[in-house]
């Protein structure tokens, strides 16, 4: 069967069900596993399903606006290995910021059976850890649709009222020389409060990320105390100079 026909069997079988793994996929196409997984990467690319950790599910459900849902999707590979990485750091018991990046997004299924209390502003990350063992506190503010996020002064005050033992943040562009930079200012605003409140702050950044530059910077390396990637070391050679450590591996 070409993709074109197991694309259109994918979208409807999921679109009915609502969420389907993969391996309901591959029993309902005839195909692989490894053809499916595959599929699914450009499906959600091409912004036709969202795809989980295990499958797939309709857009309608994951309730993130399309656009999240895009970004999500991207270079999901590389966000799965390194959430992975960073899941290895919370033990039950943290209390933990998430900020509404798309990477750190990722993290969520590794997050599903810690006993752990997060902060977030991100609708994405309620909606995927509903109904686990985690316990959420969500940060109220002015909504952003397009984000699914809260943002804005009133949400920056909720977040210093509160102190955590683990910080993670993603980031649009990281550098030696210019830190950590962003796209949006507001959505920069929400990390810097998360970096400010708490003890330990991560961040995950996939190797597509490094020596970019944003256009707003808001935060230097010294702020960061663990950088989490999926970039080899000859691509991170610089930050062995400087007082970070790095996970990747």
């Amino acid at each position: 069967m070409s993709y074109q026909n197991r694309k259109h069997k994918i979208v409807n079988f999921v679109e009915e069900k609502g969420e389907a793994s993969v391996k309901e996929l591959s029993d309902h196409t005839n195909a692989s596993e490894a053809t499916i997984r595959r599929d699914l990467i450009q499906m959600a690319e091409a912004g036709l399903i969202f795809r989980t950790h295990g499958g797939a599910m309709k857009l309608s459900l994951v309730n993130p606006t399309f656009t999240f849902a895009q970004k999500a999707a991207r270079n999901l590979d590389k966000k799965d290995y390194l959430c992975s990485l960073a899941a290895k750091e919370i033990n039950d018991g943290d209390t933990i910021f998430m900020d509404c990046g798309s990477t750190v997004f990722s993290l969520c299924p590794f997050l599903k059976n810690k006993q752990i209390k997060i902060i977030t502003n991100s609708l994405p990350v309620i909606y995927e850890l509903t109904g686990t063992k985690v316990s959420i506190n969500l940060i109220g503010g002015e909504f952003d649709t397009e984000r699914q996020a809260a943002h804005g002064s009133m949400a920056v005050e909720h977040i210093r009222r509160y102190h955590a033992d683990k910080a993670f943040i993603g980031t649009d562009g990281f550098s030696v020389e210019e830190g950590l930079s962003a796209n949006s200012e507001r959505e920069a605003e929400i990390s810097l409060a998360m970096i400010d409140r708490a003890k330990t702050v991560y961040l995950l950044c996939d190797s597509a990320k490094i020596n970019k530059k944003a256009y707003f910077q808001f935060a230097t390396l010294k702020q960061v105390d663990t950088l989490v990637t999926d970039a080899k070391n000859n691509e991170i050679k610089a930050l062995k100079k400087i007082s970070i450590r790095i996970l990747n591996h």
